[in-house]
């Protein structure tokens, strides 16, 4: 039988251990960061790897369409674990920044590399790559030379010709909520409704098969983000359908933005932080707008050869947080006009 000294002595060892794993357990999950992330799983799961890589910085994520993952951080409030939400559009982030969902972040490296109309005002959010949301034509029927803006797509000659994106996906009321920014909401109601009384057929509910339609005759122009051309012309290169910069003697073309901010109640603003000014940097930019055909963010990378191929073109400079703050007033001029 143990003397009552050698009980104490286990006792007091079986505390110490306890206490150690606690702090073990403690420490490494401090050094970690949660990602909660609108963008696919095949684009972040690389870049997040490599990162813990080269960092020893364990990254976790949950992925989700953009309104479930803020509805989500929303509820959790001061319990959440997440320390960075990731989505897919300017909009969503801004949503999420006015909702007291994410917190100012004074990064002198994120403020260098990443331009001021690509971040919100306030810091609580930072693009890391760039799509254009730009003007699709076929090839067989169409002449560059016959495009010229957004606008110039409600003209009576395109009547029955133009192919739209659903008015429900957010790519589509952010690029609505841009033209109100630039002309007032009176003048693009005319505009998005010339476009309805233009379309070709019912509105399709994503670009690759708005694009695919014009290949197949059914219409002849129409809008898309630029990815999705890249997509489908790796995979289908002789797809008679190319790309128009429109507007460039005005504003330039509509920008939209992947990107990030760090959670409010993140418990490892540090960590959260130091993992955006990473992907900020040219290694993981490239990276993380080549995965998906974009343009990174920071000006100083060149994109993928591929979608330099496209050719240069002038894109607007407004802060995209326009499309976040006139969203709302953007969804109701597209149900006015009887744009689905």
């Amino acid at each position: 039988m143990l003397s009552l000294g050698t009980l104490r002595a286990v006792a007091i060892l079986a505390v110490a251990i306890a206490a150690s794993v606690l702090v073990g357990g403690c420490t490494q999950r401090t050094e970690g960061v949660l990602v909660y992330s609108a963008r696919n799983e095949q684009l972040i799961k690389p870049l997040f790897d490599l990162y813990t890589q080269q960092t020893g910085i364990p990254v976790r994520f949950v992925t989700d369409d953009a309104g479930p993952l803020i509805e989500r951080l929303g509820a959790e409030g001061a319990d959440t674990t997440a320390d960075v939400l990731m989505t897919v559009d300017a909009g969503e982030l801004w949503y999420a920044a006015e909702r007291d969902l994410l917190k100012p972040i004074d990064s002198p490296i994120l403020k260098a590399n990443i331009p001021e109309h690509f971040r919100d005002p306030g810091n609580r959010w930072f693009g890391l790559s760039v799509r254009a949301r730009t003007i699709v034509y076929s090839t067989e029927r169409v002449k560059p030379e016959d495009l010229s803006t957004y606008e110039a797509l409600a003209d009576p000659r395109w009547k029955g010709k133009v192919c739209l994106r659903t008015s429900k996906k957010v790519y589509n009321q952010s690029l609505v909520a841009m033209l109100i920014s630039e002309h007032g909401e009176q003048q693009t109601e005319t505009i998005v409704r010339g476009w309805v009384n233009n379309l070709a057929t019912n509105v399709f509910s994503n670009d690759v098969l708005l694009m695919e339609a014009i290949a197949a005759g059914q219409c002849d122009v129409g809008i898309v983000n630029t990815y999705y051309f890249g997509r489908l012309l790796r995979d289908q290169p002789e797809l008679p359908v190319r790309l128009f910069w429109p507007d460039q003697q005005g504003q330039g073309v509509h920008v939209n933005i992947s990107g990030a901010g760090v959670t409010k109640y993140s418990r490892h603003e540090a960590a959260a932080t130091k993992l955006l000014e990473w992907l900020s940097e040219p290694k993981a930019q490239a990276l993380f707008a080549g995965e998906n055909m974009e343009y990174p963010a920071n000006p100083a990378i060149k994109a993928d050869p591929a979608v330099l191929a496209w050719g240069d073109f002038k894109h607007s400079e407004k802060n995209i947080a326009q499309a976040g703050a006139l969203q709302a007033d953007a969804v109701r001029l597209m149900d006015r006009v009887g744009y689905k």
